[in-house]
Parts: structure tokens; sequence; C-alpha cells
């Protein structure tokens, strides 16, 4: 499997995207619980399957176009909104990047390094290690790329974002991602109550950090993507509770810019798995 990554990684984009489609509507005709539940998150936020069928397709291309950003050369992505960022760094008070799991947004965070990480420094962000050896091997070392900083999710990981933010810094975050157990609350997301994480909430309250919406999108025939940068539309509230709700409703609303694009196969109203003793309390 190394071998077959490496070598995807010199494709063009172009066939990627091909191939994953391809692979993508393969996955969704083969597992009928995979089925159930895209249709079934997409009828809750109000789509019909003919409205948000291109996610099919784009769902085997976010799998498929990982070698090439993992490992290949550096792919053309758009930015949007920047002014809106140079506000943010200017505050000098650090940024909480925030993106649902749309588009590529795998590579909002190479595009933020490159456009910033020279001048205000890298931007950090959590993964969670993979369980086969190779995979985690790779992740933990083609991913931090320059101006990118990757760490394991864990206490020590969350206590380096807050560093970060201090020294005015960037990190960046999925909110829709379901968090471990004890580090999330149960919170609507399109009306029904889903996990959220309230890391996001905490980071930005812990630090006064800005925090910047951003959601990236597909081009057609590989020519590469686009990320858009705008604010939270109001100020972050006080209370915790109504703070979380608040960063769902923008993951809604950026979802709503390009339905056809986001991962709604994702387990996204799943149980929260239970913590690891090493990660205990990342988000306390």
């Amino acid at each position: 499997m190394p071998v077959v990554f490496r070598l995807l990684s010199v494709f063009p984009l172009w066939f990627l995207h091909a191939l994953g489609a391809a692979l993508g509507w393969v996955a969704f005709c083969a597992s009928p619980t995979y089925r159930r539940r895209f249709r079934a998150h997409s009828a809750l936020a109000g789509y019909p399957f003919r409205a948000v069928r291109a996610a099919v397709a784009h769902a085997g291309r976010m799998v498929a176009e990982l070698p090439r950003l993992w490992l290949g050369a550096p792919l053309s992505c758009h930015l949007e909104g920047e002014s809106c960022v140079e506000r943010a760094y200017a505050a000098g008070r650090g940024i909480v990047f925030l993106s649902p799991h749309q588009g590529c947004f795998e590579i909002v965070v190479q595009a933020i390094a490159q456009r910033w990480g020279a001048e205000h420094g890298p931007i950090t962000a959590l993964y969670r290690p993979a369980r086969q050896a190779w995979l985690a091997k790779l992740m933990e070392t083609a991913r931090n790329r320059p101006g990118v900083l990757l760490l394991p999710t864990t206490l020590a990981g969350v206590r380096q974002m807050i560093r970060a933010l201090r020294r005015g810094e960037a990190v960046g975050l999925l909110p829709d991602q379901v968090p471990p157990q004890g580090q999330g609350q149960w919170t609507p997301f399109f009306g029904r109550d889903a996990y959220t994480m309230t890391l996001a909430v905490r980071l930005a309250q812990q630090t006064g950090a800005a925090i910047v919406l951003a959601r990236c999108e597909r081009l057609a025939w590989g020519r590469g993507f686009v990320t858009y940068f705008e604010p939270l539309a109001q100020p972050l509230s006080a209370p915790l509770e109504a703070a979380v709700l608040q960063i769902n409703q923008a993951m809604e609303y950026l979802i709503r810019q390009c339905p056809g694009q986001y991962l709604w196969g994702y387990g996204r109203y799943k149980p929260p798995r239970a913590v690891p003793p090493s990660s205990a309390g990342v988000d306390a």
C-alpha cells in the first residue's frame, strides 16, 4: 500500500479526481449503510438526493487526492477573503480557523501555511493517528509540510495549540468532527442533536483568538481549489452551550454554500467513542 500511495502522488489532479469519482460511486452502491446515512443526513438538512448527488463523487475525490496532497508537488489553491485573515492576524491574538468536512479541507491548512506561515508562524492542527503503522508514519511525516505543525489529539497537543495562539499564530479545527466522550456536548446540527466538540470555543475564549471560517471547493477538471475565508457573523457568545450552538450554525451556513461537496456520509450523529487515558482532559 505505501508503494501504491507514492505512485499515485505523481499523477495529475484531473486523473486522481476522475478515479476518485468512480470509487466514490462504487462505495455508495456497495454499502447500504453508507447510502442510508448519506440520504438521511442530507434529507435532514432539507436536500433531496438529486440536489446533493455530486457529493458521492466528491467523497471519492477526497480520498484519491490525498497522495498528491501529502507527497506530491503543491497544488493550486486560490484564496478569497484574505483581508479577513489579515485583520485577524493584525489583532495579534491568534486565529482559530474552522472548516467543515467540505471540499478539500486538507488543502486549507496547506494554503494558509503557504500564504501566511513565513510572516506569522505555522498553523497548528490536531490529528488522530491511524491504526495502520505505515499510514500513521506517513501522516506524521508527509503532512508536516513547511508552515504546518500537526500534533496528535492529546492533552499535550491541545496545550501546544494554546501556546501557539498566545504567540499570535493560527490553529485549525474541523468542528463537525465527533470528539471522544467527555470532550463535547449534545448540540443541534441541522435540527438533530449531535455530539459536538467544545474545544474550538474553549480555545477562542481562553486566548481571545479570532475565529475565521474557511471552506474549500474543488474546481472542475482538476483545475485546483478555491478557499473562502470570512469572520464569524456575530461575536462568540459567552455561555459555552450557546457558543457551541453558534459554531454548529456557522458550519451549517458554510455547508449550504456548497452542499454538493459536503461529506453527507460522515457519521455526524454517532455516539462518541471512549476517550483513551492519554487524551483525557483534552477539552477540559
